[in-house]
């Protein structure tokens, strides 16, 4: 197989480096090589050769993947909203498909940063997402958390307490520019005098 070097002939000494190889380095098969250093013409060849080779072998080697840097949107969303993590990483991460319900309850919880102190003194590893339900009293007195139907906790006047709620829908109506359940309790409560009525808001 012919290569074709691209190499001056020995004797143009004015434009050589030695062994009659131009100060630009030369070039075999289309690939650019270094400036050889020797003293013979033969010498010269078997280091082009040399280098030609190395060189094939270099440009064969896949390229260097670039830098990714992976960012955990797990990591990202607690950042973001801090308030989950009472819930714990590994329940967040589970429940990740659902992004846009947990910034519901964390922007809740963000409301009422109580709730996140009686998330963070629970288990939650079982709880599913659209179980957390939250209500308020149209008045403001008090807001309540239910984590299951078994559990309500309420607070009122600063102070929070586990409370036994029922609740029966009562109708729609506009609440903070949303349309929201409105609720009254169940029982002998609903016909006390200062029954009062709760919006769903989670």
């Amino acid at each position: 197989m012919s290569r074709r070097l691209g190499i001056w002939p020995w004797w143009h000494s004015s434009l050589v480096f030695g062994c009659g190889v131009p100060l630009g380095g030369v070039v075999v098969n289309g690939v650019r090589l270094d400036q050889p250093y020797c003293r013979m013409v033969e010498e010269c060849v078997e280091e082009i050769l040399r280098e030609y080779k190395r060189e094939l072998e270099r440009l064969r080697e896949p390229p260097e993947p670039a830098l990714v840097i992976k960012i955990d949107p797990v990591e990202e969303l607690l950042k973001e909203w801090p308030e989950l993590s009472a819930f714990g990483v590994d329940w967040v991460r589970k429940w990740l498909d659902l992004r846009e319900r947990l910034i519901e309850i964390a922007k809740v919880m963000r409301r009422f940063p109580w709730m996140v102190e009686v998330v963070k003194q629970r288990p939650m590893s079982i709880l599913h997402p659209y179980t957390v339900e939250v209500c308020v009293a149209r008045d403001g007195s008090e807001a309540c958390l239910s984590l299951t139907p078994s559990k309500t906790f309420r607070a009122q006047n600063g102070a929070v307490r586990e409370v036994k709620l029922e609740l029966e829908f009562k109708r729609y109506e506009t609440h903070e520019n949303k349309i929201r359940e409105v609720y009254h309790p169940k029982g002998l409560l609903a016909f006390a005098a200062a029954a009062r009525e709760y919006v769903r808001i989670l």
